[in-house]
């Protein structure tokens, strides 16, 4: 992007903009400021929940940043839905949809206003994606800045996240926990500002954004609490405007390779399933066909790449346990050293190798292993295929070493259901529990079943239970469960025609799950009423694709 013709140019020169210059001196810009090329700042921020409650201030220290580095900054804000509050209520249908809301406005202020370049300050799970999607569509300079984990809680010994509070809740179910116990681990988890801990979406997706080139190398790691985090925000600040200078766009970062480095990042660390979902709506953005970037890809990433993070859920570490030890830098070296990444390009302008080449790493450390100590040899995800999932599913490994599961059905009509039935102890060992009608289209909005699963383990049916559904998972989820279940029920999945007693087959080393029942001599079960049939909601569902192409709403998946 040359400084000789800017997007901006087209909104502040010239006699026929005098009107746009004059509402921007009524902001407080002076002719030296309009001169300059014009960035947004997208935020995040909300006080809902600690994942962004500290993200106005970060802002101001990018503002400082963009403004030293020679640019003149604005500040846009815009929505989040956090997964941690709204998850297993009906709020928890807006989480995914909040992912379109957000690129759509980001996208939207950017180009309504001809701005030249984006910093995106993220912090809750969808914010992290949508701003890539964003800068996917916007094919301008862009940086995305991650606000930070949050810092450990602490119960007595025992480090907590989240994930220890939905467990808790599904021990006090089955009474192994009473009331105090519940409200001592709940009052202890979050400990402050910062999205949740472990190795779950939030984190997850930063670390993909570092392996992206979007983000800094290093910025992402350093918590939202760290007295580091305030310089990181002013760094990520400056880079922006030296991409912009350089005319680094989006687009020229966001490629196959890109994609495929941020996949086995995220592989080698156990991180959630919804990397898979996220990945694939950054290709479709960015105009990647599916032929180059894939559902398959993952599998095949998976079995070629080992799990060498011993974190959370599967693990023992949180995110700020891994900055200390080495951070991204680290388990970028690690994998180099594996030949299991290639080297692409960064918005800072260095390749992503030479981010890595100077990684140091903490003595004694056991975060990070490598490819030849690996915590385990196969990565975290499966891809299977089947008559009950012709397009697709994605099956989670973190957690457990079980490569196949054989049981009988038990299928439940959204997630309330199955909840109640587990809570009530109407599982057992051996079971595969089916939750249907919770797809991108059914929910709509393809909740995450964190409460049930964490109730699962709660319960002690973690190692003997596997789980199938058309919605997806929270990144604190472990065990055996397989989501994405795509055609979902809602568009005529074969899941629809499932039904209690049905024997389910999942073998993951053979990428199958299937039913020996005869599906197609059935009809599906009519589908529930969510009511949800008005607004945003109903929208989302009359546009929104499968989710084995990334659940987009933009058309680009059929597109593609």
């Amino acid at each position: 992007m040359s400084q000789d013709h800017l997007p901006s140019d087209e909104m502040k020169g010239g006699p026929a903009r005098a009107a746009a210059r004059a509402m921007l001196r009524a902001t407080g810009l002076d002719d030296e400021a309009m001169a300059k090329p014009m960035v947004a700042i997208v935020n995040t921020w909300s006080n809902v929940t600690p994942c962004n409650m500290h993200l106005r201030d970060l802002a101001g220290h990018a503002r400082r940043g963009i403004i030293e580095a020679g640019a003149t900054p604005f500040d846009f804000n815009t929505i989040v839905v956090t997964d941690g509050i709204s998850m297993g209520t009906r709020g928890m249908r807006a989480s995914l949809m909040s992912r379109e809301a957000i690129a759509d406005s980001a996208e939207l202020a950017v180009r309504g206003h001809s701005l030249d370049a984006v910093l995106f300050i993220v912090g809750c799970d969808k914010t992290i994606p949508a701003a890539a999607m964003a800068a996917a569509r916007l094919d301008v300079p862009s940086v995305i800045l991650y606000g930070g984990s949050i810092m450990q809680g602490r119960l007595g010994e025992k480090k907590l996240t989240i994930q220890d509070v939905f467990e808790a809740i599904g021990a006090h179910s089955a009474g192994t926990l009473d009331d105090a116990g519940l409200l001592a681990v709940e009052k202890a988890a979050c400990p402050g500002a910062g999205a949740c801990g472990g190795q779950f979406t939030a984190n997850t997706m930063a670390l993909a954004m570092t392996f992206l080139g979007l983000s800094p190398a290093g910025l992402n790691d350093i918590p939202a609490t760290h007295p580091d985090k305030p310089k990181a925000a002013e760094e990520a600040g400056r880079i922006l405007v030296e991409a912009l200078n350089a005319g680094r766009n989006a687009r020229s970062l966001i490629t196959p390779e890109s994609l495929r480095n941020a996949a086995v990042a995220g592989t080698a660390t156990a991180g959630s399933t919804n990397l898979v979902l996220h990945l694939l709506a950054i290709a479709r953005e960015a105009g990647i066909p599916s032929d180059q970037f894939n559902i398959d890809l993952f599998d095949e990433v998976s079995r070629a790449t080992p799990v060498i993070a011993d974190l959370k859920p599967g693990g023992r570490f949180m995110a700020p346990d891994m900055s200390e030890a080495g951070g991204s830098a680290l388990l970028g070296r690690r994998l180099i050293d594996g030949g299991l990444i290639t080297d692409t390009p960064t918005v800072t302008g260095r390749s992503l190798f030479e981010l890595f080449a100077g990684a140091a790493e903490t003595p004694g450390q056991e975060v990070i292993l490598s490819a030849e100590r690996p915590r385990k040899a196969r990565g975290g995800f499966g891809i299977l295929y089947g008559n009950i999932a012709p397009d697709g599913c994605v099956v989670k490994l973190a957690g457990h070493e079980r490569l196949r599961h054989e049981g009988p059905a038990r299928v439940y009509e959204g997630e309330e259901a199955c909840f109640d039935a587990v809570t009530h102890g109407e599982i057992d060992h051996g079971d595969v529990v089916v939750i249907r009608g919770e797809g991108p289209v059914g929910g709509p909005g393809m909740r995450e079943m964190l409460a049930i699963t964490a109730a699962i383990q709660g319960r002690g049916l973690g190692d003997t239970v596997a789980l199938v559904t058309d919605g997806r998972f929270s990144g604190a989820t472990y065990g055996f469960m397989v989501g994405h279940i795509a055609p979902e029920a809602a568009k005529g999945g074969p899941i629809a025609r499932l039904k209690t007693g049905d024997r389910i087959v999942i073998d993951v080393e053979a990428r199958v799950i299937e039913t020996d029942a005869d599906l197609a001599s059935r009809d599906p079960a009519p589908l529930r009423e969510t009511g949800e049939s008005t607004g945003a909601y109903a929208k989302y569902a009359r546009l929104v694709g499968s989710a084995s192409q990334g659940a987009v709403t933009s058309g680009a998946d059929t597109a593609c």
